[in-house]
């Protein structure tokens, strides 16, 4: 367990917040120390909110994953991630206002907009820079960004290799309210493991579908009964239409199967255990613009 030169103890909410794709649900596992979150290059892998602690001697920080806020979107779907984004902030103590080098676009300027209507301290990270050849371009960049914007710390982080997050941890540290843990010592996140398996059946079918065919899937468990060390679980891809479905099967059934595989392994990984998992591929017509059937599925309360 790492020491922070902090007395008394700290404990604190810490979200997340930014466009998609610029690498928060990665930078949340590397600050956890867990995959915990799932990863995929396509934009909008992450759907809800997710909470990560990271428990440290004298301090305790619940970070807060969050959907990328974007605009263009127009089904229930895009509505709902964007909601889950804005209220984010309502939760935590200190913000990260995530952007990838060398960048900063509309959308990156929304997150600031949102950010500067609350009295909470925010910290400005920017990711990817292993992305710039040059690191001396990144100096007019952030000057011109540092001019239009009060952050009360700037970090350059490739958080794929760990880079710059000792740095980063410490200042927020320094900018926490000071408490006692709320979380047990091994506790890693407040979601289930039923959750947690649909994210990582997810996560595989973002990695394996090729174009906006993941957009159009979700995942919905069944059965999650535990006999003894071995976890059986039960699961249906929920696709909005027949051609999608057969899509997901491939060929003699190899694409689902492999899907299957590599979410069981991820599983074992996470539970400590044996994992038997059964996958259905279904069909929802526009599920993802229907805010019956996203409640229904646990995208809103």
């Amino acid at each position: 367990m790492s020491k922070f030169d902090v007395q008394p103890a700290r404990f604190g909410h810490v979200a997340l917040l930014g466009r998609p794709n610029v690498g928060k649900s990665t930078l949340l596992n590397a600050l956890i120390g867990a995959d915990l979150s799932i990863v995929s290059p396509k934009p909008q892998t992450t759907r809800h909110r997710i909470l990560g602690i990271a428990t440290h001697e004298h301090a305790q920080i619940a970070f807060l994953d969050t959907p990328g806020l974007h605009e263009g979107g127009k089904r229930a779907m895009n509505r709902q991630l964007n909601r889950v984004a804005r209220h984010a902030p309502d939760e935590a103590d200190v913000l990260l206002h995530v952007i990838a080098a060398p960048r900063w676009t509309d959308e990156d300027e929304q997150v600031w907009k949102l950010i500067e209507q609350r009295d909470i301290p925010c910290l400005l990270v920017i990711n990817k820079i292993d992305l710039v050849k040059d690191k001396a371009d990144l100096l007019p960049f952030v000057e011109s960004i540092s001019k239009r914007h009060a952050y009360q710390g700037i970090h350059y982080l490739q958080a794929t290799r760990g880079k710059g997050l000792k740095a980063l941890m410490n200042d927020v540290v320094r900018l926490l309210p000071e408490g006692q843990a709320v979380y047990a010592e091994d506790d890693l996140t407040d979601r289930s493991e039923r959750f947690l398996a649909a994210e990582m059946i997810r996560e595989q079918l973002m990695l394996r579908l090729s174009d906006e065919l993941p957009y159009a899937t979700t995942v919905e468990i069944e059965r999650f009964e535990q006999d003894g060390e071995l976890a059986r679980i039960s699961a249906a891809i929920w696709v909005e239409r027949e051609g999608q479905k057969a899509i997901v099967i491939g060929a003699g059934g190899a694409q689902l199967k492999a899907i299957g595989s590599q979410a069981r392994r991820r599983m074992e990984t996470m539970f400590g255990g044996k994992v038997f998992l059964q996958l259905w591929v279904k069909v929802r017509e526009n599920w993802s613009d229907d805010d019956g059937l996203l409640r229904q599925l646990g995208y809103m309360d």
